[in-house]
Order: structure tokens, then C-alpha cells, then sequence
């Protein structure tokens, strides 16, 4: 294989390595913010969700051993910030936006005040699973190491899909997040669908923060985060609510992150920082791309409409 084609295919493998660590926490995220808003409820603090996940993993992780007790913790701590959204939202005249805005703050600013005794401690990782064992190559090997809490995502995904059409709590959400009127005429309790919907949408953001400390980069500081749980929303918008299509744009948006780097191993130095901004600029395409007032977006929730 000449160089030229060994590089392009080193390339390509770095992008895709990439695409699924960087792509895990997207997933989490999205998936969680897709339950959220199939409910009728937006949630854009799941960035703070994200951060306090990161660090309650890492630190219950240190102390008690267990990485897997550290994803637990995540998602309990994201669980909790979530339950206060919903609390909150469920106030009279109180903005669902306002109120996001303020908990991604409050999250960010009680993980970095909490945090700080465990930047400097190592604590233990979670698995991977070696697809590139054929290789002898080191660097192939670690793109192609995949962690479990992406097998993880990628079941969780199509059951989510599954969930939103045939199961009975799912049909709730759905016509909640369709139609407040139609869903009381029913005899089902708004604000409790609600609730549980945004409770466990922060759960799943708090367990992909778990990703970040935990495996990938798989350190605590308070530079962890690159705005996943913000990208996120556009994310959900890009994938039109549907699950499955929320793990392929994770894949795309964790593909463009993971490009500059990728050009960066070949020595393709050239436009370096440009190319770690792609997930920036992919988001703010996307959302002029979906921000029409002539027309309503293929299965946004009938809640956004009005």
C-alpha cells in the first residue's frame, strides 16, 4: 500500500474511531433531550447535566472503586438536576428556556465548586472492547476500541424508537407532547408525563457526562465539556425527533469533531483550529437551515407549534 493511501486510510479510521468516542456523549444527550422534548418540554440545561455527571462519576468512581457505580451516580445526578427542571417548569408563568438556561449554569457551577479535590486523582475506567486486535498497528488498535456505553447508546436507540410506538408509557409522552387538551380529554396527568420524561432525559445526559470523565477523555476538569449538551438540542433537530436518526447524527457530529485531529495525525497541520470548530459550525448551519417561519419541521412535537 503506498503512502499516500496508507494515510488517507489512517484518515479515515482516525475519523471513524473518532466519530464513536467523540459521538457517545452527543448520543446520551440527544437521546435524552429527544424523550424531554417529545414530552413538550425543552431542556437546555442538559449541558449542566452533562458537567455535574462528569464529575459525581469521576469522584464516586475514585472513591469507591467502581466505574460502573460512577455511571450510576451520573445519571443519578443528572436525574436530580432534572427533576428540578421539571419542578421548576411546572410553575405558573415560568419559561422552560429561562429555566434551562439557569440550571446549566447552576450544574456547571456546583461540578466545577464539588469538583475541584478530585482534578488531581486517578480514578478507574470503564471497559472498551478491541475491534482492532487484526492490526498491528498501536494507533489503529486505540481508533478502533470501542467503549460499552456506546453499545449501550446503540441499543438504546432503536428501543427508544420502539418505545415511542408501541409501548403505553411511550404513547403517553408522544400525546402529551402533541396536544395538552387531547392528552387531559384522555385522563392523563400533563405534568406528571412530564416530569418522569424530564427526570430520565437528565439521567441519560448525566451518564454521557459519566463517558467524558470515566473513558474518553477519561479525566475530571473543568474543561471537559465542549458544549455537547448545548449542541445537543440542534442535534435532536437535525435527527427530527427520531431516536435511531439521533444515533447517526451523534455519529456525524462526533465524525466532525474528531476530523481536525485525524489530519492532524498525518501531519496536515493546515487550518488545525478551523477544523475543530466543524461541530460548531455544523450546528449554527443547522439551526439557520430549520429556523423557517413558512413551514413546521417533520415530527416536531405539536407542543413547539403554537
Amino acid at each position: 500500500m503506498s503512502g499516500e493511501h496508507a494515510g488517507l486510510l489512517g484518515v479515515l479510521i482516525a475519523v471513524l474511531g473518532g466519530a464513536i468516542r467523540v459521538g457517545t456523549p452527543f448520543l446520551f444527550v440527544s437521546l435524552g433531550e429527544c424523550l424531554t422534548e417529545k414530552s413538550g418540554r425543552i431542556n437546555l440545561g442538559l449541558e449542566g447535566n452533562l458537567v455535574m455527571g462528569a464529575m459525581s462519576g469521576y469522584a464516586i468512581s475514585y472513591l469507591s472503586g467502581s466505574a460502573w457505580l460512577g455511571v450510576l451516580a451520573a445519571g443519578l445526578a443528572g436525574a436530580l438536576l432534572g427533576a428540578l427542571h421539571a419542578l421548576l417548569c411546572q410553575q405558573r408563568n415560568v419559561n422552560d428556556i429561562a429555566v434551562g438556561i439557569a440550571l446549566m449554569l447552576f450544574g456547571t457551577g456546583l461540578a466545577f465548586f464539588l469538583g475541584k479535590a478530585f482534578i488531581q486523582p486517578t480514578a478507574p475506567r470503564l471497559p472498551a472492547i478491541a475491534l482492532g486486535g487484526w492490526s498491528g498497528s498501536p494507533v489503529v488498535r486505540a481508533a478502533l476500541e470501542i467503549n460499552v456505553l456506546f453499545v449501550i447508546g446503540a441499543l438504546l436507540a432503536p428501543a427508544m424508537g420502539w418505545f415511542f410506538r408501541n409501548a403505553r408509557w411511550g404513547l403517553m409522552v408522544r400525546t402529551v407532547g402533541e396536544s395538552t387538551d387531547a392528552a387531559l380529554a384522555m385522563g392523563l396527568d400533563v405534568n406528571r408525563v412530564r416530569f418522569f420524561s424530564t427526570v430520565a432525559g437528565g439521567f441519560l445526559a448525566g451518564v454521557g457526562g459519566s463517558f467524558l470523565s470515566l473513558y474518553y477523555p477519561g479525566s475530571w476538569n473543568e474543561g471537559l465539556s465542549s458544549g455537547q449538551g448545548l449542541m445537543a438540542v440542534a442535534l435532536v433537530i437535525f435527527a427530527r425527533w427520531n431516536p435511531v436518526s439521533c444515533f447517526y447524527a451523534s455519529l456525524l457530529f462526533g465524525g466532525a469533531a474528531a476530523l481536525g485531529p485525524a489530519l492532524q495525525s498525518v501531519g496536515i497541520t493546515w487550518g488545525y483550529y478551523l477544523f475543530n470548530a466543524a461541530p460548531y459550525v455544523l450546528t449554527l448551519l443547522i439551526m439557520i437551515a430549520t429556523s423557517s417561519s413558512r413551514r413546521t419541521l417533520t415530527g416536531m412535537p405539536g407542543a413547539f407549534t403554537r
